[in-house]
């Protein structure tokens, strides 16, 4: 496919052009296909979330938009441009910036030192200006309504919640266009979670293109306007805010035909049954009936 046609295809799809999209893009590692036919499209002041289970191609689909894998089918546009990016460097040149999982941070450096870790600011003789990395960092967290008060403190003793979005705001201030989110809240708690969805609005409203990567469609209907779910590497549901609902999102999410079978063969079990330990020997486990349908003779 043309650029031409690749960036016809984003405009078709709203009112502006993409800053990043993929269009039919695959990624085959021999005879093995992580992914097949994706289409995605990113756009200024949005967040789109792309949804999935463990093995359902999120993670080869960061790497391609990241510059650490090439796709091997369709094509890949920045700004309306055919891109095939060789490195990570590429794509953060070109405006993506990526935060993983597990945060590229040093947990015993400052957070200063973090914020401007790989991109410190020099003086004569290549000393550190230390004072002015201080201040922008405040000042670009405070944007973020992010105060952390002692900049000298080591991440390591911040919460989850707080380091994700140091990694955010460090991402906006360095030009990012695009930020890809690698599930941010998978390893918080509820209150961190809030914390680290906050700050992906408030991305959205700096005027990026928010890539949120989650396998939970509560946190991602809570800050999403695009939908697009991943399963075995080929998308299942490609939606608009407007065009589902949570219960729709969620259903579409864990499989509603697996969530039947699942529920027409544990039909038999009480889940209010109590056990009394005095009537089961150590390590016994009762056969299941062989009327079970899960059950062969």
């Amino acid at each position: 496919m043309s650029t031409a046609v690749a960036h016809e295809h984003g405009q078709a799809a709203g009112d502006q052009p993409a800053l990043l999209q993929l269009v039919d893009v695959g990624k085959s590692y021999g005879n093995v296909h992580a992914l097949r036919g994706v289409s995605l499209h990113v756009r200024q002041g949005e967040v789109t979330c792309v949804l999935g289970d463990n093995g359902a191609g999120k993670s080869t689909l960061i790497k391609i938009m990241a510059g650490l894998h090439k796709h091997t089918d369709g094509v890949m546009t920045i700004g309306g441009q055919e891109t095939v990016f060789g490195s990570p460097r590429e794509a953060q040149a070109a405006g993506i910036a990526t935060v993983y999982q597990h945060l590229a941070l040093a947990p015993l450096m400052s957070v200063w030192r973090n914020f401007f870790l790989g991109n410190e600011i020099t003086r004569g003789f290549g000393t550190m200006d230390i004072a002015s990395m201080k201040r922008i960092a405040d000042e670009e967290l405070r944007k973020m309504g992010i105060e952390i008060g002692d900049l000298d403190r080591p991440v390591g003793g911040l919460s989850g919640g707080q380091r994700q979005c140091i990694a955010i705001a460090r991402a906006i201030y360095f030009g990012a266009k695009v930020i890809i989110l690698d599930e941010p809240t998978a390893a918080l708690g509820v209150k961190q979670s809030g914390v680290v969805l906050k700050y992906i609005i408030k991305a959205r409203d700096a005027g990026l293109g928010v890539i949120f990567i989650t396998h939970n469609p509560h946190h991602a209907f809570l800050v999403g306007n695009h939908f697009v779910i991943l399963k075995l590497g080929r998308v299942v549901l490609d939606a608009h805010r407007d065009e589902l609902t949570l219960d729709e999102l969620t259903g579409q999410m864990a499989g509603g035909q697996e969530l039947e079978e699942l529920s027409h063969e544990l039909r038999s079990a009480d889940p209010g049954k109590v056990v009394d330990a005095h009537t089961v020997e150590h390590g016994e486990i009762e056969a299941p009936t062989l009327d079970h349908p899960a059950v062969k003779p």
